[in-house]
């Protein structure tokens, strides 16, 4: 019996050094770790608000950048934790790079990807909606992440493309400006009437009302080829009514230069031969 008071007490005395020499320790940690959780909170939540006054800034890169910031906070809280109870941080933040590189070098692919996807985001040479033309791709822009970006074209085919391959690429944005110009080459036999050719295919502007007035069209003579006199046709217009008005007039143009007697010649050459000798009756 006096064998095991003995074991007791020793136990006892042992608990009261531990909590003696470790309490403080222990509940400082316990602290710190409560204080850091909730100022990486605070912290995430006001680079959101903060970020999300910022226009340009895009709702997955603002959720991205806050969340980083949240989780530094936490690392460099669990390290001040670490270094509270004696651990030597300065191993561990070695050990913890080094492992970094590594993941670094086998996800580089990725990686670029990330990063080129901060860059679309925070840059945003499109938006969502947009018709673009990016990463040998061309489509309309359905989501944009950290990782690739949706396409559908217009046969509403899905397209992803890795960011990576975007941000190293030409981007052209169809959608980017509120209006377009619509380009015609149309042709007119040398025979024709030039200026009843340009008044026929005016009238025709005259009518459109999706045709903005400002800038002015124009219709002029831009080439004498072989087979035809080519006039050059511009009209700007709305850039979401680009397509259904180069239809509609690509058709009213032909309409309207067949009732004026206009022709569109058909490619022809004239081929003199000289020194052409008739040919030889059949025997």
């Amino acid at each position: 019996m006096d064998e095991i008071t003995t074991t007791a007490t020793q136990y006892a005395d042992m608990l009261i050094v531990l909590l003696t020499d470790y309490g403080l320790d222990v509940l400082g940690g316990i602290v710190m770790l409560v204080i850091g959780w909730t100022i990486a909170g605070w912290a995430r939540r006001a680079v959101d608000r903060t970020l999300g006054r910022i226009e340009r800034i895009e709702a997955t890169l603002r959720n991205f950048l806050a969340s980083a910031v949240r989780y530094l906070i936490l690392v460099l809280t669990v390290l001040a934790v670490l270094s509270q109870f004696g651990v030597q941080t300065a191993s561990l933040i070695t050990v913890f790079g080094a492992a970094s590189l590594a993941i670094g070098l086998a996800l580089q692919g990725t990686l670029t990807n990330v990063a080129a996807g901060v860059m679309l985001l925070f840059f945003r040479p499109f938006k969502i909606g947009d018709y673009v033309e990016a990463g040998g791709k061309a489509g309309t822009v359905k989501a944009i992440d950290l990782f690739m970006t949706e396409f559908a074209t217009p046969d509403n085919v899905r397209i992803l493309v890795p960011n990576g391959k975007i941000w190293g690429d030409s981007v052209v944005n169809y959608s980017h400006h509120p209006t377009r110009r619509i380009d015609f080459a149309i042709g007119i036999d040398y025979g024709d009437d030039i200026d009843k050719a340009i008044a026929t295919i005016r009238s025709v502007i005259a009518a459109e009302p999706l045709i903005h007035g400002d800038p002015e069209p124009i219709v002029a003579v831009t080439e004498l080829a072989d087979s035809s006199v080519n006039l050059v046709i511009r009209v700007w217009c709305d850039a979401g009514e680009y397509w259904p008005l180069k239809f509609a007039l690509t058709k009213a143009f032909k309409e309207a230069l067949d009732a004026a007697g206009i022709s569109i010649p058909f490619p022809q050459r004239v081929v003199h031969v000289v020194g052409a000798r008739e040919p030889l009756a059949a025997e």
